[in-house]
């Protein structure tokens, strides 16, 4: 069964989905660690807040994480220090993201530092395109 166009909310979750918000400090955290790029755009991703460089996500919060799509190199150094691959469902790990070390997400310095990381890896995908919407014959 397709997702709900107001997939997200508590009611239209999966049974044994818990729905929980991103907490208010964690969500601001995530906000002033956000680039200052002009190309990055800030959007809901699945209900939680996530920055867009050429249509990719590169960051957003998942509950009470933040996460970062980075180079393999830097997902090695941030498991190395705490992190851990992101799986917004057990067993279904998100390719290329991983759970900021929680140590670092209490310091802004060192979060900005993960999503500036983040935000320079998504410079080297490609941009994603609009597809051309169908038409019925």
């Amino acid at each position: 069964m397709p997702p709900s166009p107001a997939w997200g909310r508590e009611a239209d979750n999966p049974p044994g989905m818990p729905w929980t918000k991103t907490p208010p400090e964690l969500a601001a955290a995530f906000d002033k660690a956000a680039p200052k790029d002009p190309r990055v755009v800030r959007k809901p991703m699945f209900g939680y807040p996530a920055l867009f460089l050429g249509g990719n996500m590169f960051a957003g919060t998942f509950q009470d994480k933040i996460v970062a799509r980075l180079s393999a190199e830097d997902r090695a150094r941030a498991m190395k220090e705490g992190g851990a691959p992101f799986e917004p469902m057990a067993g279904r790990p998100m390719k290329e993201y991983v759970v900021v070390p929680p140590r670092d997400v209490g310091k802004p310095l060192a979060l900005a530092g993960w999503i500036e990381r983040a935000r320079v890896h998504a410079t080297t995908l490609p941009a994603k395109t609009k597809a051309a919407k169908r038409r019925d014959r």
